[in-house]
């Protein structure tokens, strides 16, 4: 049985998340310490007490990010058309990265850089949710016959990439997820002869 924490200490990380979040919104992921510690108006024991390390306190920044993104994930692997279904899925993969630094940082890591048993739990239900989405689209025969799911994550990785440079990208996700999905469906694969 977990003992309930102290009003001062959900406060005092409460206040820690408040902070490191402002400092990313600001471009700022270095999340050190001490600059937490004194935007916060904390110790810098207290923030190494709730986050020890760097790693630690940006999944939870990400927390709500994974969580509403699981929340599409599920929603997508509930969708009659499995096309349908695959574009919630890439739609909600980029437009969370592409709106959270911190969740886009966690998400394009691998399993073994995640601190927190949350995380982890989180990423293993992404990647079932995911399989099931795109499982369903092949059978179909709505993606093409190539595509692998690592060729997947690498292009939607791509994505977000070419969707930062410049300013506002959230302008261009909408175009971007279009000619993803167009890549990626099976008239693609017919079009270049490979199905």
């Amino acid at each position: 049985m977990t003992t309930p924490r102290r009003a001062d200490a959900v406060r005092n990380r409460d206040r820690v998340l408040a902070s490191a979040r402002l400092a990313v919104a600001t471009g700022d992921l270095s999340l050190q310490h001490n600059e937490i510690a004194r935007r916060a108006g904390t110790g810098v024991g207290t923030v190494y007490r709730h986050f020890p390390t760097r790693r630690a306190l940006l999944e939870a920044l990400a927390e709500d990010s994974f969580t509403a993104l699981l929340d599409d994930a599920r929603a997508a692997s509930r969708q009659d058309d499995a096309l349908a279904g695959v574009r919630m899925l890439l739609r909600a993969l980029l437009v969370r990265q592409v709106t959270d630094p911190a969740f886009a940082e966690v998400i394009s890591s691998g399993p073994e850089q995640d601190e927190c048993p949350q995380s982890s739990a989180h990423r293993t239900e992404l990647d079932d949710l995911a399989r099931a989405v795109l499982g369903r689209a092949r059978q179909t025969g709505a993606l093409r016959p190539d595509l692998t799911d690592d060729d997947l994550r690498h292009l939607v990785c791509g994505t977000v990439f070419a969707l930062r440079l410049g300013g506002t990208p959230d302008e261009r996700v909408e175009r971007y997820l279009r000619v993803l999905l167009d890549g990626i469906g099976a008239g693609a694969a017919a079009a270049d002869g490979t199905a």
